[in-house]
């Protein structure tokens, strides 16, 4: 989380004009399955239901109904090299329901493409003939015992 810590007030000085908000928040895809217009956050843990609600509504202009959330306790685990017990951070989850007419999908950023899929199988058909080759080159070299065979 960053902190902002804004300069003391002196008359004369220049002010800090500019104000963001202390807050994050990550889009996750959801484990389960959902309604189209339920949508998962990891946000940060200072962050209530109405600070997620305005949040959305005022910079992102979404259209929000319902916030839920939900504090998963960070998971114990032992320390490989020091031998001592570390807990992983608490995480916030926040379950954002839009209205029934809209619909939210998931982006799919790693899209493959038509020509994309012709590429790679062009590519691995050339990439076997070179091998085959490679191997039918090397197979009768003197230089390798008679008992490994390729």
């Amino acid at each position: 989380m960053s902190t902002r810590w804004y300069p003391i007030y002196q008359r004369g000085n220049p002010q800090l004009r500019i104000f963001l908000p202390n807050f994050w928040m990550k889009l996750v895809h959801t484990p389960l399955r959902q309604q189209p217009n339920i949508v998962h956050f990891q946000c940060s843990m200072e962050m209530t239901k109405h600070d997620i609600k305005n949040y959305l509504e005022k910079i992102y202009k979404v259209p929000v109904v319902e916030v839920r959330t939900k504090i998963s306790l960070g998971k114990f685990r032992k320390d490989i090299g020091k031998g001592y017990v570390v807990k992983d951070d608490d995480i916030k989850t926040a379950f954002v329901t839009l209205p029934k007419t809209t619909t939210f999908e998931f982006p799919n950023i790693f899209e493959k493409k038509k020509g994309d899929v012709e590429d790679d199988l062009k590519s691995l058909e050339e990439t076997k003939k070179t091998f085959k080759q490679y191997i039918e080159r090397n197979r009768d070299r003197s230089d390798i015992p008679s008992w490994f065979s390729i």
